[in-house]
C-alpha cells in the first residue's frame, strides 16, 4: 500500500510540474540557435500532450500569444518553429475540447491573419505550405472567423484534404487541415466554396478507408454544422452519403475499443483517443438530430445505436452519457422525428432504466425525466386527421405499457418527493405527468 500511495503522489507531483517544466523551457528560447529551439518545440509539444485541460489553460492564454508575437517579430523565435508550436497547441486544444478564448484578439491572430491576406494576395512564389500552416493555426486557435479569412482558409485546406497519398506524413496533414476546418462550427461558409470538395472527399474516404477515425469524424462534422445554415442540400447528407449508416459504422467500432468496464472514480487514466472520437461523434449527432429533416430505414437504427452506448456507458462514463442523453433531447425536439423511432430503437427502454436505478445522478434523472416530459407534450398534439390520431393513439397504449413494465406508479411518485426535498426548481419536469398518460 505504502508503494501505491507513493506512485500516486508522484505521478500529482510530476502532473503539478508540468506547467513549471513548461514555462522554464519555454524561456530558455530567446537564447537559442533556430535548430536548438526546433528540438525545444519538440520537447514543448510532448509536455503539452500530458497537460489536462486546467493546465493547458493557464500556460495557453492571451498573454502567452501576445508574447510569443512579440518573439517573432524581434527575430527571438523562428516562425516556422512558432509554427511548429502552435498547431500542436491548436491540436490539443480540438481535440481536448479545451476552448482557448480570445485568441481572435491576440496581436498573434492579427499579425497571422495579416500574413494569410498578404500570401494569397501575391502572384508569383506564393508559399502554399506556409499559407496551409497559417490557416491551420488561425482555425485551430481561433473561435471567431472573419468572411474573408473563411473564403481563403476553406479552400486552402480542403486542397489539403483531397491528398490521396497513402504514407503516414500525408494522412497526418490531412487530419490537421479536416480538424482545423472543423472548427469553423456554425459560421457560415458559402456553398460553393465547399460542397463539391467535401462531397467528393468524402466519397472517396468511403470508397477507400485511407483516413485516420479523427479526420473522418471532422470532414463530417465540418459537413453537419453547415446544415444549421442551408438545409437544401440534406438529401445529398442523408440519401447520396448516408450519414446515419457512416456514423453506425464509425459508433460501433470506437465502441469496441472503449474499456467499458473502467470504473469512473478510476485515478490517473486519460481518455484514449477511441473515447474522444466517440464524444466527438456524438456531438456531431447533437447538430444531425436537431436540425436534419430528413429520415430513411438507417434512422431509427443510428437512434438504437445510441442506446446502447448509453446503457453501456451509464455507470461509469458520465461525459459519454450526458451526449447520448442530449443526442435524445434533440431528436425529441425536431418535429420530424416520430416517436415510434424511441420506441423501435430501444431508446425509452434505456431512459426508463436509468431513471429506476438507485445510483444515477440528479443531472442524469433531470435529462431523463426531461426527454419524457417534451415526449410526452408531443403526444398530447392532436390533428385532424383520423389516420394520425388512431396512430397517435396506439403509440400512446404502447408508451403506457411500457411505464407500466418499468413500475411507473413506484417512480413518479419517488421522484416527485426527491425533486421536492432536493432541488425545487426541477419539479416542473414531472408536474401533472400523469395527465399525458392516463387518457388515451
Amino acid at each position: 500500500m505504502d508503494f501505491l500511495y507513493d506512485c500516486k503522489n508522484f505521478a500529482e507531483i510530476y502532473k503539478d510540474d508540468i506547467t513549471k517544466k513548461f514555462t522554464e523551457l519555454f524561456s530558455e528560447f530567446e537564447d537559442c540557435d533556430k535548430v536548438s529551439q526546433k528540438q525545444n518545440v519538440y520537447e514543448l509539444n510532448r509536455l503539452i500532450d500530458e497537460m489536462n485541460k486546467e493546465e493547458f489553460r493557464s500556460v495557453f492564454n492571451n498573454e502567452m500569444f501576445d508574447k510569443i508575437n512579440k518573439m517573432i517579430e524581434e527575430k527571438k523565435m523562428d516562425l516556422k518553429n512558432a509554427i511548429l508550436l502552435l498547431k500542436q497547441v491548436g491540436y490539443c486544444n480540438e481535440l481536448n475540447e479545451s476552448q482557448i478564448c480570445g485568441f481572435y484578439f491576440t496581436l498573434l491572430s492579427k499579425s497571422f491573419e495579416k500574413m494569410i491576406f498578404e500570401e494569397e494576395e501575391k502572384k508569383e512564389e506564393k508559399d502554399e505550405k506556409l499559407l496551409v500552416d497559417l490557416c491551420e493555426c488561425n482555425l485551430l486557435l481561433g473561435s471567431i472567423f472573419s468572411s474573408k479569412l473563411i473564403s481563403i482558409c476553406v479552400p486552402c485546406l480542403l486542397k489539403v484534404a483531397s491528398d490521396k497519398e497513402e504514407n503516414e506524413e500525408a494522412q497526418k496533414e490531412v487530419e490537421m487541415a479536416l480538424l482545423a476546418l472543423n472548427n469553423i462550427g456554425f459560421c457560415k461558409v458559402e456553398q460553393e466554396l465547399f460542397l463539391d470538395k467535401i462531397t467528393e472527399i468524402i466519397k472517396y474516404l468511403q470508397e477507400h478507408r485511407n483516413l485516420t477515425r479523427l479526420a473522418y469524424q471532422s470532414v463530417w462534422q465540418f459537413l453537419i454544422n453547415q446544415l444549421r445554415n442551408n438545409r437544401s442540400w440534406e438529401y445529398v447528407v442523408a440519401n447520396e452519403l448516408h450519414f446515419a449508416r457512416e456514423a453506425i459504422k464509425e459508433l460501433e467500432e470506437l465502441s469496441k475499443c472503449v474499456d467499458w468496464k473502467r470504473q469512473k472514480d478510476e485515478e490517473g487514466v486519460n481518455e484514449t483517443k477511441e473515447e474522444i472520437i466517440l464524444k466527438r461523434w456524438l456531438k456531431t449527432l447533437l447538430i444531425y438530430f436537431r436540425y436534419c429533416q430528413l429520415r430513411n430505414e438507417e434512422f431509427v437504427k443510428l437512434i438504437g445505436n445510441i442506446a446502447q452506448i448509453l446503457r453501456t456507458a451509464k455507470n461509469n462514463f458520465g461525459e459519454i452519457c450526458d451526449r447520448c442523453l442530449e443526442c435524445f433531447d434533440n431528436s425529441v425536439r425536431n418535429k420530424s422525428v416520430e416517436i415510434e423511432h424511441f420506441l423501435e430503437s430501444g431508446a425509452i427502454d434505456v431512459i426508463f432504466e436509468m431513471i429506476v436505478q438507485s445510483n444515477i445522478d440528479l443531472r442524469q434523472n433531470i435529462c431523463c425525466l426531461s426527454f419524457i416530459k417534451k415526449l410526452c407534450k408531443r403526444l398530447k398534439e392532436k390533428k385532424a386527421s383520423e389516420s394520425y390520431e388512431a396512430k397517435r393513439k396506439e403509440v400512446k397504449r404502447k408508451l403506457f405499457e411500457k411505464l407500466e413494465e418499468y413500475g411507473y406508479e413506484d417512480w413518479t411518485i419517488g421522484f416527485n418527493y426527491c425533486f421536492v426535498e432536493e432541488d425545487e426548481d426541477c419539479y416542473f419536469l414531472i408536474e401533472n405527468l400523469n395527465d399525458y398518460f392516463v387518457y388515451y
